[in-house]
């Protein structure tokens, strides 16, 4: 599967051009771009550009993979591909095995609710399929919603699947190349990342950007009858995310350290210096004013995608170069103690974090406050250097049969994987017994395509008439712009809400529904538009939600504590749904006005929507398929605002 290298300078050891020394400096900058990732994914506004971070990763990763396989081709005439993988799965395997199952008892002790909702996560996690398994199901990296514990699987899953074909092509690459000929190979590489990023510019999706649901399609794809996210899929895909590893992979043709420092270039240590300190100072200027996506525009920066992602990576390159010359002080710079421990253990940081902020938040892209960051890193930080010392560092050392083995040696060990191993045989069995949940954007607005989850709004029929319209049957449906000052009528709700959506907006209430919504998503509307101006003095809020989730009274309070002071009203609806928990949470609704007298009253719509007709296909849930239900349903939000009914 492999052919010698046949050519090296004479007097050369073999191997001793691609041979790898350690590299301090890589770790430091690792360690910059994992803290940057580390704080955009607590708080967006504090470093815009820190998912950048990822690019930075992606660079190294096929910097360093390539320098690996040249080196061992050198070194021993053949590159072991069994060995090669083998390696690869012993490092990465162990802690994201044991960060998923972390994640899984938590879910099954403290969160059961979200277990349809994050199976398909699990499996996409441990097959490292995760990026694909998104793009399919429509979960955005940008959106939020939903607890989704497991989305920054997708960029592990990148390289992950690069380290599988990867080994294959350099196999292919060096048994038909000599070596003083892999620059030229190397170059070649630049170029196509260069093309990677042409494509990326040429297939992104301008302006603002719609769903697969039933509104505004702008910016998204058909293939095959299947809806993809343009941009999402541009963000997330090996394909499109493939030119930082392929960046990487042919600098590391062009720039083998031992070979440097027997070169021309052995002696411009200092100029590298100079040269990192820029690019340093760009790719943070990079982090803190780079953004991905405008929640008020709801548009992608264009800006990234034409060319934002190359430049990071040439950036990255140049800061590469410098900490891998013996003769710059970059490399020692980068791999000071602090930067060394953080980077050493990016990868524990980089995978444990996330998922405790899930646990603070309970959900994706809701900002994180400073004392929340640190209860996070007092959390995180330990759990990452016991991950690191007691599973990653033996396991990589001595291998899954040596570690087994010591722990057969110390019977309290033993005995806690034992436990271990039943809580999680418990959740397994927990999560494969959970009812069926469509998740993501796409997935969800697909069944409603099939008449699973018929979503759908009513086409309002020719003689529908709106409050505001000139004649009858002229129906104008306006969507109400974002007031400068609080608005009066405001609608907060999941997708039987969504049904009646262009009728409340056409009466000048200001709706906001998503499908799949639960108790935090409604927290996190109303703090949305509460911080947006939308909610204020006067504003008159009717809120639906538990349709989708059982409920508890924190559920409830805790929207209540969202709503700001001199609001007119807090009306909740009650829900209609043939599932367990739906009478549960009806009996916490209804007591809400006992418990926030003059504030919240009810439209107790279990009730009332036994005098429609609802849609049979999803068991009598949304009120989708008939005009008269939209109507009916719109009706009585209209008469709690006291606008003109629809007729």
């Amino acid at each position: 599967m492999s052919a010698p290298l046949s050519s090296r300078p004479p007097g050369t050891q073999p191997g001793a051009l691609s041979r790898v020394p350690y590299l301090p400096g890589l770790d430091g900058l690792r360690a910059i771009a994992v803290v940057a990732v580390m704080l955009y994914h607590a708080n967006h506004d504090w470093v815009p550009g820190g998912f950048l971070g990822v690019e930075v990763f992606f660079v190294i990763s096929g910097y360093l993979i390539t320098l690996l396989l040249i080196g061992e081709q050198e070194r021993t005439g053949k590159v072991d591909l069994r060995q090669f993988w083998f390696r690869r799965f012993r490092r990465l395997l162990p802690a994201l095995f044991v960060m998923m199952a972390f994640v899984a008892v938590y879910i099954t002790v403290a969160y059961t609710k979200t277990r349809e909702a994050t199976r398909g996560d699990f499996l996409g996690g441990a097959s490292y399929l995760s990026n694909w398994y998104q793009i399919w199901v429509g979960q955005s990296y940008t959106g939020g919603e939903a607890f989704v514990p497991l989305r920054h699987l997708w960029s592990l899953a990148v390289e992950e699947q690069f380290y599988v074909v990867w080994p294959l092509v350099m196999v292919a690459i060096l048994g038909r190349t000599k070596a003083r000929r892999l620059p030229a190979v190397g170059l070649k590489l630049i170029i196509a990342s260069v093309f990677v990023a042409l494509l990326v510019a040429w297939l992104f999706e301008p302006g603002a950007v719609g769903a697969c649901a039933f509104e505004s399609k702008a910016g998204t794809w058909n293939v095959f009858g299947h809806c993809f996210s343009a941009n999402d899929t541009l963000y997330l895909s090996s394909i499109t995310r493939s030119g930082g590893l392929m960046l990487g992979a042919g600098f590391a043709m062009l720039w083998r350290p031992m070979a440097i420092m027997r070169g021309p270039l052995r002696d411009k240590g200092k100029r590298l210096d100079v040269l990192a300190v820029g690019a340093l100072v760009v790719l943070l200027a990079f982090f803190a004013t780079m953004y991905l996506y405008d929640e008020q525009a709801q548009e992608y920066n264009a800006w990234l995608f034409r060319g934002g992602f190359l430049f990071t990576g040439v950036l990255t390159l140049v800061l590469i170069a410098a900490a891998s010359h013996q003769g710059a002080a970059a490399g020692r710079m980068l791999g000071n103690p602090l930067f060394l421990w953080i980077g050493t253990r990016s990868y524990g940081l980089y995978l444990y974090h996330w998922p405790v902020y899930q646990m603070i938040r309970k959900q994706s892209n809701i900002e994180l406050s400073v004392v929340e960051v640190v209860l996070a890193m007092l959390i995180t930080v330990p759990i990452t250097e016991a991950s690191y010392r007691f599973i990653e560092t033996p396991i990589r050392k001595n291998g899954f049969g040596a570690t087994l083995a010591g722990l057969k040696r110390a019977p309290m060990h033993m005995v806690a994987g034992g436990a271990v191993a039943l809580m999680l045989a418990l959740s397994a069995f927990s999560f494969v017994g959970a009812d069926h949940q469509c998740v993501g954007d796409i997935a969800c607005s697909l069944e409603a395509a099939d008449g699973t989850d018929d979503t759908t709004p009513v086409t309002l029929p020719p003689d529908t008439t709106l409050p505001g319209s000139t004649q009858p049957g002229e129906t104008t449906l306006t969507t109400t712009t974002v007031p400068k000052e609080p608005a009066k009528y405001v609608a907060i709700g999941e997708s039987v809400m969504a049904g009646a959506k262009p009728l409340l907006e056409g009466a000048g209430v200001l709706v906001q529904t998503r499908e799949g919504r639960g108790p935090e998503g409604v927290k996190n509307a109303v703090i949305q538009l509460r911080d947006n101006g939308d909610i204020g003095l006067g504003t008159t809020i009717v809120i639906q939600v538990g349709t989708n989730a059982d409920l508890s009274q924190s559920d409830l309070d805790k929207i209540m504590a969202e709503v700001p002071t001199g609001v007119q009203g807090v009306v909740f609806m009650t829900v209609h749904a043939p599932l367990d928990y739906i009478s549960g949470n009806n009996e916490l609704i209804r007591g809400m006005p006992a418990k926030y007298p003059n504030l919240v009253t009810i439209i107790d719509w279990d009730t009332e929507s036994a005098n429609v007709q609802l849609c049979t296909a999803d068991g009598g849930v949304h009120i989708s398929c008939d005009v008269g239900a939209a109507k009916y349903y719109a009706n009585l939000l209209l008469a709690v605002y006291g606008l003109p009914a629809v007729t």
